[in-house]
C-alpha cells in the first residue's frame, strides 16, 4: 500500500518583486554576475506586514481550496522554518489558529531548506500510525529577515514565500501498485559540516538573529554527490529507475546545482522543474512552491511519479518519491 496521499498543493509569495538591478544599486553586484553564478533573475522580498505565519496561511488556505477539503478536517499542522514569528510558540499554531480547526496537532520543523522534506516524512509517519486523518505540510520562510545585506555572495540568492500540501493518510481502498502516494523516503544529516553554511546568531548562543554565513564553493560540491546519492538510495528502495521518473521537483538553489545534479543522474533537464529565476531560494518553501507551480501550469497530472529532493545547511538533505 502506498503511504499517505497528497490531495492538494497551495502557495504564497510576497507582492514585492526584487530584481537583480534593484540589488546591483545597493551591493556590488549585477544582473549577469547573479544570472551566471545562479540562474536567478528575481526574488519576492516580505513586507513589513507579511511575515512567515501570513504567507503560510495563505499557502495553505490555497492548498485547502485545491484540495476541496474543510480546515476542520486538518488533524495535523507541521511547518518547516528556519524564519518562524516568535521564537516560541510555534509559527503552525498560528496558522492553525487562523485557519480555525484548534484542537489537533501543530508543530514546527527545523531543518532549514530540507525542512518541507522532513515536515513531509514527519506527517506521513504520523497519517500512517492514525495519529490523524488529513494533514497540512507547509514550508513558509521570510529569509530577507535574515540576511546581512551588505554580504554579496548571500543577499543574492535568497527569497521569501510559502509553499502548502494537503495530505490524506493511506487507506485500503487506496492500495496497488499505482495507487497515489508517497512511496518512499529518505532522509540524511552531517552536523560535521555546520560550517559551510550557518546562520551566526540564536537565542542560546548570541541572544540575536544572526545572519546566514555561507561557504559557496564547498556547498556546491556536497550539494551535488549529497543530492544523487539519495535520489539513487530512493530509487533503490522503491524498485525503480531514473528513467522512470516524470518529474524532479528539486530545491531551488541554484540552477548549477540543479544541472549537475540532473547530469550526474542522467535525468533529461526538461525533467527538471525549476522556478530558482522567479523565486531564488526560498529555503523549506522551495520544493512546495515548486510542485504547486508545477501542478498548476499543467505539467505534473495524475498518476505522474515525482521525485521531492532538498539539501540545507547542518547539512540536512533528502528525497521523496511520491506518486501524483
Amino acid at each position: 500500500m502506498s503511504g499517505s496521499r497528497l490531495l492538494g498543493t497551495g502557495s504564497a509569495l510576497p507582492r514585492r518583486i526584487v530584481t537583480n538591478a534593484e540589488l546591483a544599486e545597493r551591493v556590488d553586484t549585477s544582473d549577469e554576475w547573479i544570472v551566471a553564478r545562479t540562474g536567478i533573475r528575481q526574488r519576492h522580498i516580505a513586507e513589513p506586514d507579511e511575515t512567515t505565519s501570513t504567507l503560510a496561511i495563505a499557502a495553505a488556505r490555497a492548498a485547502l481550496a485545491d484540495a476541496g477539503v474543510e480546515a476542520s478536517s486538518i488533524g495535523l499542522i507541521i511547518l518547516a522554518t528556519a524564519t518562524p514569528d516568535n521564537t516560541f510558540p510555534a509559527t503552525a499554531t498560528k496558522v492553525q489558529a487562523a485557519l480555525g480547526c484548534n484542537g489537533g496537532i501543530a508543530f514546527d520543523v527545523g531543518a532549514v531548506c530540507s525542512g518541507f522534506l522532513y515536515a513531509l516524512a514527519v506527517a506521513d509517519s504520523l497519517l500512517t500510525t492514525g495519529m490523524a486523518k488529513r494533514a497540512l505540510v507547509i514550508g513558509a520562510e521570510t529569509f530577507s529577515r535574515i540576511l546581512d545585506w551588505e554580504d554579496r555572495t548571500t543577499c543574492v540568492l535568497f527569497g521569501d514565500g510559502a509553499g502548502a500540501v494537503v495530505l490524506e493518510a493511506p487507506s485500503a481502498e487506496n492500495a496497488g501498485p499505482d495507487a497515489p502516494g508517497i512511496l518512499g523516503t529518505r532522509l540524511h544529516a552531517d552536523g560535521d559540516q555546520h560550517d559551510l553554511l550557518y546562520v551566526d546568531g540564536g537565542p542560546s548562543s548570541t541572544q540575536t538573529v544572526g545572519h546566514v554565513r555561507m561557504r559557496g564553493p564547498e556547498v556546491f560540491r556536497h550539494a551535488v554527490v549529497n543530492l544523487s546519492d539519495v535520489l539513487k538510495e530512493v530509487l533503490e528502495n522503491t524498485g525503480l529507475k531514473s528513467e522512470d521518473l516524470d518529474w524532479v521537483v528539486p530545491h531551488q538553489a541554484n540552477a548549477r546545482i540543479l544541472d549537475a545534479t540532473a547530469r550526474k543522474l542522467g535525468i533529461s533537464p526538461d525533467k527538471v522543474v525549476v522556478t530558482v529565476d522567479r523565486h531564488a531560494n526560498t529555503s523549506a518553501a522551495s520544493v512546495p512552491l515548486a510542485l504547486d507551480v508545477a501542478r498548476k501550469d499543467g505539467r505534473i497530472k495524475a498518476g505522474d511519479l515525482v521525485m521531492l529532493e532538498a539539501m540545507g545547511g547542518g547539512f540536512t538533505w533528502g528525497a521523496s518519491l511520491i506518486r501524483m
